[in-house]
C-alpha cells in the first residue's frame, strides 16, 4: 500500500546554502510520525517544503499520489495537508473565532460551522475566549488556538512543528495528551519536535534528522534501545 505522504531523495536550500540533503520519509494514512532533531538540523526546512513555501532543488514529495513539484500553498491545504507552525502564528489583532473561521478559508469552508462547534469542544477554553483578541491569550492557549486553526481545514494530515515549544510542564502533558487523543481519531500525524521522550511515547515509527540528512529511521523501541543512537542524536 503507498504512503499517504511519501519523500524521496529530497533535498532542498536557500540560495547557494544547502540544508536538506537526500531526505527519504514517509507517512502512512492514520500514523503518528515524530520527526527528531536538534536546532539546525533541518527540519523547519522540510515542513517548508512539504508546505509549498520552498521548493525543492532535487528529489519528490507526493501526498496520496499526487506530486507537489510547483504546487501554491494553497492547492497544498486543499489537498488535505495541514501545517501548524512552530511558534504558533496566529493573527493577534484578530479574534479567536475569526482565527479559527480562516483556517476554513481554502478548504472544508461549507463545513466551517459545524467544524467550529467540534474545535469549542475540544478546546473549551477557545470558546470561553471566542471574542478575545489572539495576541492577548496565553502560550498555550494560542497553541491551543493554532491547532484547532490547522483542525477547522479538516487535514488528512497534519504536521505539527514544535507543539510543545515555550509551554509549561503541565501544558505540554495537555498538549501530548491531544495528540494522542488525534491519533486515536484516526488523523494522520508528522510531529516534528525536540521533546524527544513523549515522542516517542506516542509514535508509531520516528526518524532522526542531523545536518540536513536522516540518520534514523525505526521503531522508537529500536532507538530507545541503542544506547549509540541516544547518545550520538538524542543527548539522552
Amino acid at each position: 500500500m503507498s504512503a499517504l505522504l511519501e519523500v524521496q531523495n529530497l533535498s532542498a536550500g536557500y540560495g547557494a546554502v544547502q540544508v536538506l540533503r537526500g531526505v527519504d520519509l514517509h507517512v502512512q494514512a492514520g500514523e503518528l510520525v515524530a520527526l527528531l532533531g536538534s536546532n539546525g538540523a533541518g527540519k523547519t526546512t522540510l515542513n517548508a517544503v512539504l508546505s509549498g513555501l520552498l521548493p525543492a532543488s532535487a528529489g519528490t514529495v507526493r501526498f496520496d499520489g499526487q506530486e507537489f513539484k510547483w504546487l501554491s500553498p494553497r492547492k497544498v491545504v486543499q489537498a488535505g495537508l495541514i501545517h501548524v507552525p512552530e511558534g504558533r502564528k496566529v493573527f493577534p489583532n484578530l479574534s479567536v473565532h475569526e482565527n479559527l473561521w480562516l483556517g476554513a478559508f481554502a478548504r472544508a469552508r461549507e463545513r466551517r460551522t459545524v467544524n467550529l462547534e467540534k474545535i469549542f469542544e475540544i478546546f473549551p477554553r477557545l470558546l470561553e475566549r471566542s471574542q478575545q483578541l489572539a495576541g492577548t491569550l496565553s502560550g498555550g492557549e494560542q497553541q491551543m488556538l493554532a491547532i484547532g486553526r490547522g483542525l477547522m481545514a479538516e487535514p488528512r494530515l497534519l504536521i505539527l512543528d514544535e507543539p510543545s515549544l515555550g509551554l509549561s510542564p503541565l501544558l505540554v502533558d495537555e498538549m501530548f495528551s491531544l495528540i494522542r487523543r488525534l491519533r486515536a481519531d484516526g488523523l494522520a500525524i508528522l510531529l516534528v519536535e525536540q521533546n524527544v521522550g513523549q515522542s516517542l511515547e506516542i509514535a508509531d515509527r520516528a526518524y532522526v534528522m542531523e545536518n540536513g540528512l536522516i540518520r534514523f529511521t525505526g521503531l522508537p523501541a529500536d532507538l530507545l534501545a541503542s544506547d549509540t543512537l541516544r547518545q550520538a542524536y538524542l543527548g539522552m
